[in-house]
């Protein structure tokens, strides 16, 4: 079993190998396409566009929520193919961790000239 370093490390290089031969300015979805590519050459398990329901009180609500990729049912990615990062991108992404009860996520914007620019590990505190 990989660990969640070994995971992020692992989506972080697939993320790097499609940017290079890709390049910025692409939609979201042709970068998920290839990551999952990428990643299912490397053996791990992904899910992408996985629904994401909120809980409140005795209640499940199905409000269109989803999650660009589940790794290994563990990390979380979220894609974006933006001018910049905002900080709403990585409070999308704390809730995400949140909701699934997940304790790390990468936020990753391919539209950057360097990718490492694009790339943030998000960690949430509040895992239950």
């Amino acid at each position: 079993m990989r660990t969640v370093n070994e995971i992020t490390g692992s989506i972080i290089a697939a993320a790097m190998k499609v940017h290079k031969s890709l390049g910025p300015g692409l939609l979201e979805s042709a970068y998920e396409a290839c990551l999952m590519y990428e990643l299912d050459k490397q053996g791990l398990v992904i899910r992408n566009q996985v629904p994401l329901p909120v809980q409140y009180d005795e209640i499940t609500l199905d409000t269109g929520y989803r999650i660009d990729l589940m790794v290994e049912n563990t990390v979380i990615v979220e894609l974006k193919s933006v001018d910049k990062l905002l900080p709403v991108h990585k409070a999308q992404l704390l809730s995400y961790l949140r909701l699934a009860n997940r304790s790390v996520g990468l936020l990753i914007n391919f539209n950057e000239v360097m990718l490492k620019n694009g790339i943030r590990r998000i960690v949430n505190k509040y895992q239950q």
